[in-house]
């Protein structure tokens, strides 16, 4: 039986914490559109879609007891800035600021980096959601050496399961599967001693999707595994029922829809779509709403000259604006 090499060990803890980011950054984004704080907003004048204000987000993380001070709130979204979770509209910035500086969430302008690790991170909770809805689940409290464990089945069972609903053609392709979610921190040996094997060892979620994370959290990265195993923790979360198809990652439910941009100015990172692997029965995709508009369309019925536009008569007003540049906005 292949023991659980220490670099093996050492490499799943660190994309299992890469994991915890990004759930952390998608729960903290989709109460950000919830409270207002991300929308459309103009600077000499162009508008910049769905952003934020550096300073506005440090004083609802200090509001909303996320951070203890604004040093503490700093530190935070330089995590997800670190993680390509947040950037700077214009990309002119590689470090969070708490100033009235304009930044953006990644999923909302497309420019997330879909790499291999994260299709693998999407598939794992996607299958995570799945065991979880149906009445008859693989995963259960089991108990080993007089200890009980949250979340957990056997590797041959879950080998059967992906077989019976159409997830992957044959127990190889299972087991290869299995073995892409332990290497990748989204499930483990319950003891941490085995990879993943078609036998009656037994496994369990080291990722519990639906907790809802506190920022904090972030900071620690050697408490990731004493985070995880938390399930009774009083912020999880209610059940979810996910779409059929669509597997972003999305820890809280959102009560409206969210529009993305199309394309950005000088965006430092593209989406990427990686080489899709055997353990794939259907590369996961990124599912976004319908794309926003920056700037709305002309209201005119027909197009107007100049001339008729200053004849006397004309049924136009003319009006002088005063634009002061006393805006503090950078970008």
């Amino acid at each position: 039986m292949e023991s659980l090499s220490s670099s093996l060990k050492k490499k799943a803890t660190e994309h299992h914490y890469r994991a915890e980011v990004m759930i952390a950054g998608e729960q903290l984004r989709l109460r950000l559109h919830d409270g207002k704080l991300v929308k459309d907003r103009r600077y000499h004048l162009r508008t910049y879609p769905n952003c934020f204000v550096a300073k506005e987000l440090t004083d609802w993380l200090i509001d909303h007891k996320e951070a203890p001070d604004r040093e503490t709130g700093i530190r935070l979204m330089q995590k997800l800035m670190d993680h390509y979770i947040i950037h700077h509209v214009c990309d002119e910035h590689s470090d969070y600021k708490d100033a009235k500086l304009l930044y953006r969430f990644r999923k909302d302008d497309g420019t997330f980096p879909l790499t291999k690790d994260v299709k693998v991170f999407m598939r794992g909770q996607s299958l995570y959601e799945k065991l979880v809805s149906v009445e008859e689940s693989i995963l259960k409290v089991r108990e080993e050496n007089s200890v009980k464990y949250q979340r957990a089945f056997l590797g041959s069972e879950m080998i059967d399961w992906l077989i019976q609903e159409g997830e992957v053609e044959n127990r190889q392709e299972a087991v290869e599967l299995g073995r892409a979610l332990l290497e990748h921190g989204i499930i483990q040996h319950v003891s941490n001693r085995h990879h993943f094997f078609d036998s009656d060892i037994l496994y369990q979620f080291w990722i519990n999707f639906r907790r809802r994370r506190r920022l904090t959290e972030l900071l620690n990265e050697n408490s990731s595994r004493a985070l995880s195993d938390s399930p009774d923790s009083p912020f999880c979360l209610r059940k979810l029922n996910p779409e059929p198809g669509n597997t972003s990652f999305l820890s809280v439910q959102t009560n409206k829809e969210i529009k993305i941009v199309s394309a950005v100015r000088r965006s430092s990172i593209t989406s990427l779509s990686g080489n899709s692997n055997a353990y794939f029965s259907a590369p996961p995709t990124l599912v976004f709403p319908p794309v926003a508009e920056c700037n709305p369309k002309s209201v005119l019925k027909r197009p107007v000259t100049n001339e008729e536009l200053l004849s006397p008569g004309a049924p136009y007003v003319k009006k002088t604006l005063t634009v002061s540049d006393h805006w503090e906005w950078l970008c």
